[in-house]
């Protein structure tokens, strides 16, 4: 594949932008080389600047659950643009997209519309902190909440230990509230409400992690969490920035039967553009201002655009009463089933994590649970098959430790090609 104005565009990029690119993952310095810039997308398919045609595994990161350019989702945002692009004072999309939250995730009672997921759970943190008057969280090793400060944050040397910052800039008196522990370890929760009685406001997790790759939840251990937050007096948060009505009309919480106190929202509530959301218990929402004493606020919260989008995404997702979802999953098990025969028939170890349309492909022989398992993956193995699968036109997460996702508007023919690069490039490894 040719990528000589990709190239150009990445040197004038680097001169003007950090890094080149406006999130780290973009630069593929998990992968090696430089990132590709694309033109235009459509469906499961992307078309680079080059006019090289690749299908799509990223999906923007999720929200394309529907494929690109949806024609529902087009037309709502151009008739919304139409109508004004931003108010800064309620309007009826608002109310639209809170009512469809609720009958889809019957545990958020009241919900709160923010720009992303960052903010999403940087508020829901908040919240918790406020709801309870307590100061400390429990996050998990390997999960991602966004960049706000208090959740930035890497294990310390123990599993009693306080984090430590993940990033320059973070203090690290912000991060001694943040208690970090491995995924899927019931002993290390316990043992942190042992040491910090009274002390926890929250447990903010990944129902079904896919920063770290993708891993799932043992059995019981969702379960556990619900439990010991709620003998404890603590709120369990479901970041389900991700999952959210990805993994089933409502979401990973539906999909394994826990009713978290509040739950994070983001991707595909946007339909594509810049959303997020949080909501919960009506009790615990109304701590927030006006109608409480956590302050939270956005301006462009609500967007009359964003609100149009996410309605047409949820609405459409669910008109065929379950049919996208029952695609998304037969998909998803197809891919599986080729990527685990093409890579044993070449002879190579792989774990592929799967969990309805997210999807992850580990190069290792051991089982993934949590990210110590992930980090013990053939990094070098992955980059080859990564630069393989993309000469071939596939585009996998640039990262060995990202989820794929895969779209309603990928096909039987779209997977078979998949799987028939999958096999060429696994065998020349």
């Amino acid at each position: 594949m040719a990528h000589a104005r990709s190239k150009k565009l990445f040197a004038e990029a680097l001169k003007l932008i950090p890094g080149g690119v406006n999130s780290p993952v973009r630069a593929f310095r998990a992968v090696g080389g430089n990132p590709f810039f694309v033109s235009k997308a459509k469906g499961a398919h992307l078309w680079d600047v080059d006019g090289n045609q690749l299908i799509d595994y990223v999906c923007t990161w999720g929200p394309a659950i529907l494929g690109h350019a949806h024609p529902k989702i087009i037309s709502a945002v151009k008739s919304a643009a139409a109508r004004g692009t931003s108010f800064g004072i309620p309007n009826p999309l608002e109310v639209t997209i809170a009512r469809l939250i609720h009958e889809r995730v019957p545990a958020v009672q009241k919900v709160r519309m923010t720009n992303s997921g960052t903010e999403a759970c940087m508020s829901a943190i908040r919240l918790a902190r406020g709801f309870t008057s307590r100061d400390k969280i429990i996050k998990f090793d390997g999960c991602y909440h966004g960049h706000a400060d208090s959740l930035l944050v890497k294990a310390g040397s123990g599993a009693l230990t306080f984090g430590n910052p993940d990033s320059a800039g973070v203090p690290a008196d912000f991060a001694k509230y943040t208690v970090v522990l491995p995924f899927n370890d019931v002993d290390a929760v316990k043992a942190a409400f042992a040491a910090n009685q009274n002390e926890i406001a929250a447990i903010i997790v990944e129902p079904v992690p896919g920063n770290a790759g993708l891993y799932l939840p043992r059995g019981g251990y969702l379960e556990f969490l619900r439990q010991i937050t709620r003998k404890d007096g603590s709120l369990l948060i479901f970041d389900e920035v991700m999952t959210g009505f990805r993994l089933g009309p409502g979401g990973a919480q539906e999909r394994f039967g826990i009713a978290p106190d509040l739950t994070c929202f983001g991707k595909i509530i946007g339909g594509g553009l810049p959303v997020g959301a949080f909501g919960g218990r009506a009790a615990i929402m109304d701590c927030l201002a006006p109608a409480g004493p956590v302050y939270q606020a956005g301006t462009l919260s609500g967007n009359p655009i964003a609100m149009a989008a996410g309605i047409a995404a949820l609405e459409e997702l669910n008109r065929h009463k379950g049919a996208a979802y029952a695609k998304l999953e037969a998909s998803g098990a197809a891919l599986e089933t080729g990527l685990r025969q093409a890579a044993k028939s070449a002879g190579i170890s792989v774990q592929l994590n799967r969990c309805g349309s997210m999807f992850c492909l580990y190069f290792t022989s051991h089982p993934v649970w949590n990210l110590a398992d992930a980090l013990k993956s053939d990094r070098a193995r992955f980059k080859q098959f990564f630069h393989g699968m993309l000469a071939e036109g596939i585009y996998l997460a640039p990262s060995p430790f990202e989820a794929g996702f895969i779209s309603t508007a990928h096909t039987a023919a779209d997977i078979r090609k998949t799987i028939e690069a999958a096999q060429k490039v696994l065998r020349r490894m």
